[in-house]
């Protein structure tokens, strides 16, 4: 006698490959980088104010850490300078060029070829 369970059974369902399965989507893994403009989430991220305090918070790029840009009016007058200084280095003198007229050229007399 038939059972009434088995009339409720549905056949079983040929599978694919699993070559077949893989999603092609924009997460998948790359060897570089993922090429995009915009990241579907929010990355946690170390802002580091000009005072040097931290506040973790949530960004939309995968960064580690963000720096604020320091507000030069805000700075003293000699403080401003020495930061222009070194990051607008002076470009190096020329040296002089060295002259013969201080040179003995008879103690190298016996390297010459004759």
């Amino acid at each position: 006698c038939p059972c009434p369970r088995s009339a409720l059974r549905l056949p079983p369902v040929s599978r694919l490959p699993l070559a077949a399965c893989v999603r092609s989507n924009s997460n998948r893994a790359s060897v570089c980088r993922l090429h995009r403009q915009l990241y579907g989430r929010r990355y946690p991220v170390l802002l580091v104010s000009t005072d040097g305090s931290t506040v973790r918070l949530r960004y939309s790029e995968p960064k580690r850490i963000l720096m604020l840009p320091l507000d030069s009016s805000t700075l003293p007058e000699a403080e401003r300078k020495a930061r222009l200084r070194r990051q607008f280095p002076s470009k190096p003198k020329a040296k002089a060029e060295e002259s013969f007229e201080g040179i003995d050229l008879d103690t190298y007399k016996k390297f010459w070829k004759k």
